[in-house]
Order: C-alpha cells, then sequence, then structure tokens
C-alpha cells in the first residue's frame, strides 16, 4: 500500500558528505513522524534522526551537528538527511521509516524502505 524508497547512499571519504532522500508513495491519507534508521555489520539497528509532522526534530548523540534531517515542504512525503563530516562508524545501511495514515479511519502504521548503504572510507 505504502512504499518508500531511499536514495543518495554511496562511497565517501571520512570527512565528506552525502544527502539521502526518501520518498513515499502509495495509498497516504496522511504522514506523520519520518525517521533515519542505521545498522552497521554485526550491530543493532539504530535511529539517526526523526523528523515531526511538527518539523521538530530529535537526532543520535553521537551525529548531533554533523546530521541534518528535513523535509520537503512542497513535497511532505519527502524527507533527506544532509550527512556532513562523515566518520568511518558512520558506515551502515540507512533505511528510512515513515508514520503513515492510509485512510482516516485506520490507525497510523509504520512504513520501511529497503535501505541505501553508505560507506566512509579512504
Amino acid at each position: 500500500q505504502v512504499q518508500l524508497v531511499e536514495s543518495g547512499g554511496g562511497l565517501v571519504q571520512p570527512g565528506g558528505s552525502l544527502r539521502l532522500s526518501c520518498t513515499a508513495s502509495g495509498k497516504i491519507f496522511n504522514i506523520y513522524n519520518m525517521t533515519w534508521h542505521r545498522q552497521a555489520p554485526g550491530n543493532q539497528r539504530e535511529l539517526v534522526a526523526r523528523i515531526h509532522r511538527s518539523g521538530s526534530t530529535t537526532y543520535l548523540d553521537d551525529v548531533k551537528g554533523r546530521f541534518t534531517i528535513s523535509r520537503d515542504n512542497t513535497k511532505p512525503t519527502t524527507a533527506y538527511l544532509q550527512m556532513n563530516s562523515l566518520k568511518p562508524e558512520d558506515t551502515g545501511v540507512y533505511y528510512c521509516e515513515a508514520a503513515v495514515k492510509t485512510d482516516w479511519n485506520v490507525p497510523v502504521d509504520d512504513y520501511w524502505g529497503q535501505g541505501t548503504q553508505v560507506t566512509v572510507s579512504s
């Protein structure tokens, strides 16, 4: 019913930047929080950044000051993650999650994208 597609991952040197995009499509009545998570090999998935419908944001302590999450005001189904000053420990698969109502009379449900690989290495 709802599809999330991430893009923008790749290989970057330490200190470099990447911008990830996440676009939701399908049967969307309303979309609330959009969140970026990441999972490094051998580690649990962790929340990196969240943007609420109000525009307020939450960040993992380790990325504060380096990463910025935003939403496209003209396309509220799209979120971005600007990642600066990247470190090798930022390497992992980055997943987008969205809290979506598919109709007025159904509860909010969470949908996930397939993930995009980010590798920070020299």
